[in-house]
Formats: C-alpha cells, sequence, structure tokens
C-alpha cells in the first residue's frame, strides 16, 4: 500500500520483440535527467564501476563491471524519516561523493554527456508490438505537443490496445470508483506515499478493491507515459505471489484497480498497532516472496527488477499469503545484460542495494538485497530503518557474524520458533545483504534457501 519515489532510465538492447514507443518512466521522474548503460559480459571483480562504449549496434552502451561495491558502503549513516514510504523514500543525485577515485568521476560525467547527446528515450515495452500502432501514434503526438494532455483523452485510441494486453481487465468509469471510495473519502485511505495514494472501496457487486490513485506531480505526459510503462509491466505478471490487477480508469486522473488483501501489508501486521505475525506465518511469509521473485527474475517473458521489494509493498492475502505489488519502479532487464546503469538513483532508505546506492547499478542482485532485508524483519520484527535513523542492515551485522540467534529474534516470538528454520533463514538473510553483488544467492527454484541449506 505504501508507495515510493523511483527513477526513469532508457533501456538499450531491448529484446527483439520489444516495443520502443515512448519513454519507459517509472513513477515521478522527468526524462532530461536519465541515463542507463546496458552491461553485455559480467566483467571483473572491480570496486569501482568503469564504463566504456562498444562500437556498433544500436546505439548500445556496454559496461565493463560487475556488480560489486566498495565494502565500506555498509558503514554509511542513513538519514531520512520512517514515519511513512513517503518519507523514507530518498532520491540519490547522479553524483558520487567527493570521496569517489577521479576515475569515477571522468566516467560518469562521459556517460550523463553521452546520454545527453543520444537522447536516449526511455522505453516501454508492450505485448504485442505489432498492434499497438494507435498507442505509438498517441504517444507520439504527446511527444510532438499535439495532443492536449488531459487524461481522458487516451480512451479512444489507448483502450483497444491495453485491452489486447490482458482482456480480462476491466475499463472502469470514474462515477464507479468514486461510488466506491464513497468519493475517495479521507475513511478508505489504507496507504499513501510519494507519488500515489490507494483507496479500499466496494464495487456495486460487492467486490472489495484497492483503488490506487496516481498523484505525483510534473507534466501530464511524464504522468500518462509512467502510467502506461506500469500497465505494460503488470501486463507480463500473472503468479500467485504478485498482486493481481484487475482494472484501470484514465477519467478523472490516473487510477489503477487491484484485488483487495484483508490482512493489508506485512509492514501493518509486523510493525502495525496490530502487532505481530507467528513465526510460522512468517517464515512461510519468506517462503512465498522468494517464489514471487523468482518468477519475476526468471519465469516472466521478459526478466523484471521489481526495484522496490519492501514490507510495504508485501500484501497478504486471506490465508496470509504473500503477494508482490507496486511495480512503478520496475524494470525490464534485456536478456543479453547483466546489469544497468540509472541515474539519479531514487528508492527507499534501508532496502538499497550498496551498488545501487552509490553506483545506480541494479540487476536481480538488487531485489536479492531487500529480500535479505525483509527477511531480517521478519526475524527481528524491526524496521528497515529505525527511529533513530539507524539500518537494520547495519544493526544486524555484527550478530550475525557472531551467530547471535538469541540477540536477533522478535522477543514477541519468545521461544515459539523452529530453531532449525531460523537459523536457516538467518544464513540466507546473510548471504543476502553481502555487500557484494556477486556474492549474493540468487532467486534460482526454490529460491535462497535451497542454497542456505
Amino acid at each position: 500500500s505504501g508507495e515510493t519515489a523511483d527513477v526513469g532510465c532508457g533501456n538499450s538492447g531491448l529484446a527483439a520483440d520489444a516495443a520502443v514507443l515512448s519513454e519507459d518512466p517509472s513513477e515521478g521522474h522527468s526524462s532530461e535527467s536519465s541515463s542507463s548503460q546496458c552491461a553485455g559480459s559480467d566483467g571483473d571483480d572491480k570496486e569501482v564501476p568503469e564504463m566504456c562504449s562498444k562500437s556498433g549496434g544500436n546505439d548500445e552502451n556496454s559496461e565493463c563491471t560487475d556488480q560489486s561495491s566498495p565494502r565500506a558502503v555498509l558503514d554509511i549513516s542513513v538519514s531520512g524519516s520512517v514515519d511513512s514510504d513517503e518519507s523514507s523514500s530518498v532520491e540519490q543525485p547522479a553524483v558520487p561523493s567527493r570521496s569517489v577515485q577521479p576515475l569515477q568521476w571522468r566516467n560518469l560525467i562521459s556517460g550523463i554527456i553521452l546520454s545527453r547527446k543520444k537522447l536516449m528515450a526511455r522505453a516501454v515495452t508492450f505485448p504485442q508490438r505489432s498492434k499497438s500502432t494507435g498507442l505509438k501514434r498517441y504517444l507520439g503526438r504527446m511527444r510532438s505537443g499535439k495532443n492536449q494532455m488531459d487524461c481522458s483523452a487516451i480512451a479512444p485510441e489507448i483502450f483497444p490496445e491495453i485491452e489486447k494486453w490482458r482482456p480480462s481487465w476491466r475499463s472502469f468509469d470514474y462515477d464507479e470508483l468514486c461510488a466506491a471510495t464513497d468519493r475517495f473519502s479521507s475513511d478508505n485511505l489504507i496507504g499513501k506515499g510519494g507519488h500515489a495514494e490507494v483507496y479500499k472501496g466496494r464495487l456495486a457487486d460487492g467486490q472489495f478493491v484497492a483503488v490506487k490513485r496516481l498523484t505525483k506531480g510534473g507534466n501530464k505526459e511524464d504522468r500518462i507515459s509512467d502510467f502506461l510503462s506500469e500497465l505494460g509491466i503488470i501486463a507480463h505478471v500473472n503468479h500467485p505471489n504478485a498482486a493481481q490487477l484487475l482494472g484501470f480508469s484514465v477519467e478523472g486522473g490516473l487510477h489503477l484497480v487491484l484485488q483487495f488483501s484483508p490482512h493489508g501489508s506485512l509492514a501493518s501486521l509486523l510493525h502495525g498497532a496490530k502487532g505481530g505475525l507467528k513465526w510460522k506465518a512468517r517464515f512461510n511469509i519468506a517462503l512465498g516472496i522468494a517464489e514471487g521473485l523468482f518468477y519475476l527474475h526468471e519465469g516472466c517473458h521478459r526478466h523484471i527488477i521489481h526495484r522496490d521489494i519492501k514490507a510495504s509493498n508485501i500484501l497478504l492475502t486471506e490465508d496470509y499469503q504473500p503477494q508482490i505489488s507496486d511495480f512503478g519502479l520496475a524494470k525490464w532487464l534485456p536478456d543479453k545484460c547483466t546489469h544497468q546503469v540509472v541515474f539519479p538513483i531514487e528508492g527507499t532508505f534501508g532496502y538499497m542495494a550498496p551498488e545501487y546506492f552509490m553506483h545506480g547499478i541494479i540487476n536481480e542482485k538488487t531485489d536479492v538485497f531487500a529480500y535479505g532485508v525483509l527477511l531480517l524483519e521478519l526475524v527481528t520484527g524491526r524496521k528497515a530503518v529505525d527511529s533513530s535513523r539507524q539500518s537494520l542492515v547495519i544493526w544486524a551485522k555484527p550478530l550475525l557474524e557472531s551467530n547471535n540467534m538469541k540477540g536477533l529474534v522478535d522477543p514477541s516470538l519468545d521461544v515459539g520458533y523452529d530453531p532449525e528454520e531460523m537459523a536457516l533463514t538467518l544464513a540466507v538473510a546473510s548471504m543476502c545483504i553481502h555487500h557484494s553483488a556477486n556474492l549474493r544467492p540468487s532467486m534460482k527454484s526454490g529460491g535462497p534457501f535451497h542454497e542456505g541449506g
């Protein structure tokens, strides 16, 4: 239910059937300050990434780097409020600290200049390239300024295209959503972030839904592109451990309508007034999230990096099965790329992998790091960043290194847990939050719990 700011970037080297229709903004970022490099090889293990251009091939960039990062990154002080997802979000400028080696400064500046010269368009990819002519025409007119940017103007040309992506999706009337949410009453507000609000609603047939209303600033072109980008990714997602989209509306604003989760988010149960979860439920939630991430990374038609895995984005069904939600930050990882580099850097304190926070490097291991933080939350009952602004990772590392299980386990669990499951969960968490992305496990079949075992 919580929303967070994100970063948009251009994707080079997309799969051949990916239609480059417009920008690929993730929620809340303008195109002028984005860039991306697509890495085609793993490279050698280096502390500071080196960027190098590859000749030929559709203006692609290749990055000669692995996913490792400076060891000292885990010792940084974490700032930012933890009262809400909105206030705990961080935007890291596309400029490294003064302590970074001059070579990185030079490479970074060269990359920014190169991206500006090439005017790299951010890409939105959709399932049916050949049938998206109406969408292409509409987005082309958006860029040329020929369209009035009234959101409702999308309907005539875009609805038929969207319906092809997922025929089961409904196009909701704005009046229907107003009636369902009591005109978006504050009493029905169940989540709020920097760029969206989520309301509980009840449709005329009695079905409960969650209505996500995009509220981000910026121009309408960016908002519509963000909306279509998120829809384009969600169209590929179909898994029990991923939130299910029921439909959308573009009248009176941009809205996504999702299945309602009766137990709310993992964050609300772990840290809310209701208090706590039994260990067995926590362990099953950990396994379910691993299955969902494996699906996004390996099971989808195109690999998806979620980039915003956190407790408030894990929804719980009636039987406490976890569902990964909010794909506003999600990115495709092209088949031939080991990682991408995106600037500027935005995310939520406490969940950001070191190489992403320091260098803008993202790949599947970005999500694995955040998953490790979630495991620590499930074990300890503590927030990713506490009220004193201390990172859970930094707090837990000494206890993990000394195998101090008692010091880590949530006191509310007392002795009501399986010691073997707890030890395994802590071992996996320790691997997932490793400072070097290369040394983190992957979300392969069965999840990292098989590697931890």
